[in-house]
């Protein structure tokens, strides 16, 4: 990757869309390269144009935000994406995790913040934590909200949420810059600090105790 980042911006909404490449190219790290309307017309750009990072809205016309990040998906481009909205709904950072997006932001987000995202999206990490909101984990409550035998550091919290994400070892071992042995045994250490047998029941408990 350059050290300008390139990006795709894609929202229906042509003055939210010009506010955020303003607010996007104020920072000389960035650099607005795509622009589109909805996302057929940002599928149709980016197979002629490589970005480092895409950021969607997800409410739009036709090709909404998750119709346009599955069908990146199916033809083989990876490239990272955030998912912007103006609502604060509890299942959308749930159905962006689901998806496979690397991000999902507030549209009200700071500009460090969102500068913050696009930057370590960039480097291979993933921001999604699908639990947000009070609702959200009430729904995924776990019955054993027995304390883990130790604490979890950074990194196994960082694999923790990717593990919420539905990614396998590999995908994590990529998104962590970690072999695919050491995380496996990240995981396995994970499972025996939360006391649960597998990796749907880890990512339920930690959800249940506010780890992630």
């Amino acid at each position: 990757m350059s050290t300008v980042i390139r990006l795709a911006l894609a929202d229906d909404q042509a003055l939210v869309r010009s506010g955020l490449k303003a607010l996007l190219t104020s920072f000389d790290a960035l650099q607005v390269c795509v622009e589109a309307a909805d996302g057929e017309a940002l599928l149709a750009a980016l197979a002629d144009e490589r970005v480092d990072v895409i950021l969607s809205d997800i409410r739009m016309p036709g090709t909404d935000g998750f119709a346009m990040l599955a069908r990146l998906r199916e033809r083989g481009d990876e490239t990272p994406v955030i998912l912007l909205t103006t609502f604060d709904d509890s299942e959308l950072p749930l159905r962006a995790s689901a998806a496979k997006a690397q991000g999902f932001l507030l549209k009200d987000a700071s500009p460090e913040d969102l500068f913050d995202a696009i930057t370590r999206v960039a480097r291979g990490e993933t921001l999604l934590a699908p639990v947000a909101t009070d609702p959200v984990r009430a729904r995924y409550a776990f019955r054993d909200q027995s304390p883990p035998t130790d604490t979890f550091n950074e990194r196994e919290v960082a694999i923790l949420r990717l593990l919420a994400g539905g990614y396998s070892n590999r995908e994590i071992a990529t998104a962590v810059f970690l072999s695919e042995g050491t995380v496996k045994n990240y995981v396995s250490d994970i499972l025996d600090k939360l006391g649960t047998r597998d990796r749907t029941r880890a990512v339920l408990k930690a959800i249940t105790l506010q780890i992630i």
